[in-house]
């Protein structure tokens, strides 16, 4: 398939680019290739997504459009502080929530009175998208916006009428508000809304309602340089999730024409992209740093640890992908505390892995072969896309050798296609001599494309071997690079069973952890971990994670070990019982007696319970108002504690209470009030002993 004329014309400027002095040829172009908006795009690599509209004052996540446009008030809109969080976390811009499917756009629009301008912040005269704009283009950086084409507000959704509204609201965005860098199309689509107050279903056919070739001319047009996100792209695609993982196998290239935007199988079949797609259309992973996408007070604890953050930047950036970090922008119109201390511990993790390249110098460098002059191996140790290693036509098994020598030490590889003349490499396999003259195979891989970057364990070696397999065309790699990364020195996870058995988890191979269970400081008097251990009675454990390769300590962990479980029986059980004592806060038990009756197996003197509610994203049942009893017989029962779970709604997390001491076998809890009609519902129950 030839190359199309603005392909041909990106692959005319990078072989310019890379002409400074004689060479011979270049490898052919391996079609699809990119164009120059996308080959710039690449270079992005990490950016935000805000969530902010309508949701953030009704706590929801989709909207059904009759909301009153009063309720949007930020009480203490900052989107310099979006900015200057994202400048410092190294994000090269952000993509805004224009319009989301409940219709209220975020700038006074002349296509809808669902919008700012009946807003009560500002008075109605306040812009959000101006604002955005402005704050981010002060810092150097981009500024894109998400549009929904689902309206589920305007009257003439589902009709052709609505088509020019929509395109409308993309003039005004593109006109009025700067440069943009991308613009975002969700493929959901059609439903059940308020169309005006119909209150009704529509549907719409996803393929031809919008007539997506005339509403993406006005993009080309209006913001030539933008690329167009959506299923289908046409120049950038969904990665299929919303985990923020790319594939082992990652594809830039996509069968374009055979997809469109809100495909049932799209991220079964065409997502992780196609060795023979027709068109460059490469991926972009898109994950929320909470569950949900908008904010939601009750997520405040639940902001992603370091450790998932830290898997889902090299299952996207390190799987020839982009990624798209969204924050939820709370009430206030800020990026939440929470967020911004996990995503600045994300920046710092991924600085300290590659702060420190293993040194290569040319003396170090051979390949099975290379193209001629200008393509010599060398050429991989510039990061810059035009300066690459080509091997010969037609070459099976082409391999580049690292040799230094004396062994060195690294547990990250880095390697990049010349993705401008293609992508190309179909399966590679990362080898290593330590000492010996046989070769070591330490990892394997299929693609690679603008970025894949390899966790390794610690390994030694003095030679270093890559070799491509398979590949569509003369391989093409533009750098390639080694890093020792520092462990990840977290504590350790604590998980507690049923049985009273207790397990730690490190957050990383090749940590030792140490444990106390009196509260002395597991640094000076700890146990070495070796694997589980039973814990019966009440204790305070605490853990520490060491890094035996440096001698560094973590911080400690410190968890109050209550009355293990072993013995309890739920009374009167319904169904899944057992997750109420099973002592794993994320599976769910739900009576519709609104009450639960344990039996401990034994008489206690009890000075409390604990209740821990469900910890799904969306939660229902949680109780409000309580009565706790308790039994020595399981007859005569006697109410010890009343009262309520403060701010259990917007603070989900384990409530305590104590009261005075009493010796029972049998404990009862009441929902006496609950935050919806639902059956109550319980993570788990506790008690507290002397």
């Amino acid at each position: 398939m030839k190359a199309n004329k603005d392909y041909f014309l990106a692959f005319i400027f990078s072989l310019l680019v890379s002409c400074a002095a004689p060479q011979d040829s270049p490898p052919e172009p391996v079609d699809p290739v990119p164009h120059a908006r996308q080959l710039d795009w690449q270079q992005l690599e990490f950016y935000a997504f805000a969530h902010f509209n309508m949701n953030t004052f009704t706590n929801m996540e989709w909207g059904m459009g009759n909301e009153d446009p009063a309720l949007f008030n930020p009480t203490d809109f900052d989107p310099a502080q979006w900015a200057r969080v994202c400048k410092a976390a190294g994000m090269k811009g952000i993509i805004i929530t224009a319009k989301h499917h409940d219709g209220f756009c975020l700038w006074p629009t002349s296509t809808t009175e669902h919008s700012v301008k009946n807003a009560s912040w500002k008075e109605g005269k306040g812009d959000i998208i101006k604002e955005v704009a402005e704050a981010f283009r002060k810092e150097g950086l981009k500024f894109g916006v998400y549009l929904s084409p689902w309206d589920r507000n305007h009257p003439d959704y589902g009709k052709p009428e609505y088509i020019e509204v929509f395109r409308q609201q993309l003039r005004e965005l593109l006109t009025n508000y700067g440069e943009i860098f991308e613009v975002w199309f969700d493929g959901a689509n059609g439903g059940t809304g308020y169309y005006g107050g119909a209150n009704e279903e529509r549907r719409v056919d996803k393929k031809t309602y919008y007539d997506w070739q005339n509403t993406y001319a006005i993009i080309r047009e209006l913001q030539p340089n933008a690329v167009i996100f959506g299923d289908a792209g046409p120049d950038v695609r969904w990665v299929g999730n919303e985990h923020g993982y790319a594939y082992e196998t990652t594809w830039s290239n996509l069968m374009r024409d055979s997809i469109y935007g809100g495909m049932p199988e799209y991220a079964e079949k065409y997502a992780s992209g196609q060795e023979n797609g027709t068109h460059w259309v490469p991926a972009e992973a898109d994950v929320s740093i909470r569950p949900g996408w908008y904010y939601h007070e009750y997520e405040d604890h639940k902001v992603k640890s370091l450790p998932q953050l830290l898997d889902i930047y090299y299952n996207s950036i390190g799987r020839n992908s982009s990624l798209l970090l969204n924050f939820p922008i709370d009430k206030r119109g800020k990026i939440h505390e929470n967020d911004i201390d996990q995503l600045m511990k994300l920046v710092d993790k991924v600085k300290a892995d590659f702060e420190s390249p293993i040194p290569i110098e040319e003396d170090n460098l051979s390949a099975s072969s290379s193209r001629g002059k200008g393509f010599e191996v060398m050429q991989i140790l510039d990061e810059r896309l035009d300066r690459y290693w080509a091997a010969e036509e037609g070459q099976s098994n082409a391999s580049i050798t690292i040799d230094f020598g004396d062994p060195v030490a690294f547990n990250r590889f880095l390697v990049q296609e010349n993705i401008a003349l293609g992508q190309r490499v179909k399966s590679f396999d990362l080898e290593v001599q330590q000492g010996s003259d046989s070769w070591e195979k330490i990892a394997s891989g299929t693609t690679i494309g603008s970025k894949r970057i390899l966790r390794l364990p610690d390994t030694r070696a003095t030679r270093i071997r890559l070799t491509i397999h398979e590949a569509k065309g003369s391989p093409t790699i533009s750098h390639l690079a080694l890093y020792q990364a520092p462990s990840l020195l977290l504590p350790p996870q604590i998980s507690r069973e049923k049985s009273g058995m207790v397990s730690l988890q490190s957050s990383e191979e090749g940590l030792e952890m140490y444990y106390t269970l009196d509260g002395a400081d597991p640094a000076r008097q700890g146990i070495l971990y070796s694997g589980k251990f039973e814990v019966l009675e009440p204790a305070t454990l605490r853990a520490i994670s060491r890094d035996p390769k440096v001698e560094a300590f973590s911080e400690p962990v410190e968890v109050e070990l209550q009355l293990a479980k072993k013995n309890w029986k739920v009374m009167d059980p319904e169904e899944d019982a057992n997750h109420l004592i099973d002592d794993n806060a994320n599976t769910n038990y739900f009576s519709k007696k609104d009450k639960v009756t344990i039996d401990l197996g034994a008489t206690y003197t009890l000075n409390g319970f604990t209740y821990f509610p469900m910890q799904n994203r969306y939660l229902s049942g949680l109780i409000r108002s309580y009565s706790f009893l308790v039994s020595k017989d399981g007859d005569r029962w006697e109410e010890v504690s009343t009262g309520e779970f403060g701010n259990i709604a917007n603070s989900p997390i384990e409530q305590r209470v104590s009261f005075s001491t009493i010796e029972a076998r049998y404990i009862q809890l009441k929902a006496l009030d609950k935050l919806d009609d639902q059956p109550a519902s319980f993570a788990e129950i506790g008690v507290l002993i002397d």
